[in-house]
């Protein structure tokens, strides 16, 4: 299987594309609008067929390409039926199951970060978005955030996989590229919390707005679409 991690420099954005390399069918996941024109560069370049554009869930610190990707690939796009996007394909939700050539991605539910958050898993890999980052995790002070059930998604869903399943997170803000299951069982300080200590752990953080939420938001919900013609 073909896969490649992008990054998104302005906002530590990781985009995720896979493929199977007999058939060119290809998945991208948290495509980001401002690396449209990489993206569908990279993806003739290797001569992919782009079938499905999945994201994570409805982000607040840039703008998805899913709508022109839709545009201008023709493929088909999904979210979570919980992120409230009627734009979208597919109303995505636990198990669903898509094929890419010989390769198969399916969807866990991880709510926690914001209440249509997804992780998508393909062989020894799972893409868990904001849900579990590396040696951290998504913040859930707002979008319907909850740091109880981002606990829950975590140590029910995401630690059930097997240890040495790769974790590819939609944001690193250290220089990590990516990390394991069993390691963050290990070093992920935020779960050593346990659940109660976790809850409040993440109920004190005073985290600053994402820059860009009140742009990002409305146009995600929208497909990525800005209102702007």
């Amino acid at each position: 299987m073909l896969f490649r991690q992008l990054f998104d420099q302005e906002t530590w954005s990781y985009t995720y594309l896979l493929a199977d390399q007999h058939t060119g069918k290809a998945v991208i996941i948290d495509p980001v609008d401002r690396q449209l024109e990489r993206d569908i560069k990279l993806i003739h370049e290797l001569g992919l067929t782009l079938t499905y554009a999945f994201d994570t869930h409805v982000h607040a610190d840039h703008i998805t390409a899913l709508g022109a990707l839709r545009e201008r690939l023709s493929c088909t796009t999904g979210v979570s039926k919980h992120g409230q996007v009627a734009c979208v394909d597919l109303q995505l939700s636990e198990a669903d199951q898509f094929s890419f050539g010989q390769h198969f991605i399916r969807t866990l539910e991880t709510p926690g970060h914001t209440n249509g958050c997804l992780s998508f898993v393909c062989e020894s890999r799972v893409m868990s978005g904001d849900a579990l980052l590396i040696r951290g995790c998504g913040r859930t002070d707002f979008q319907q955030g909850d740091a109880g059930t981002l606990f829950d998604s975590i140590t029910n869903k995401l630690f059930t996989l097997p240890d040495d399943t790769q974790v590819y997170p939609a944001h690193d803000y250290k220089g990590m590229a990516t990390t394991t299951i069993g390691e963050e069982k290990q070093w992920n300080p935020r779960m050593k919390l346990g659940r109660r200590g976790f809850i409040a752990f993440m109920n004190e953080l005073d985290l600053a707005d994402p820059i860009r939420i009140h742009e990002a938001v409305p146009a995600n919900l929208a497909c990525g679409k800005t209102g702007i013609e």
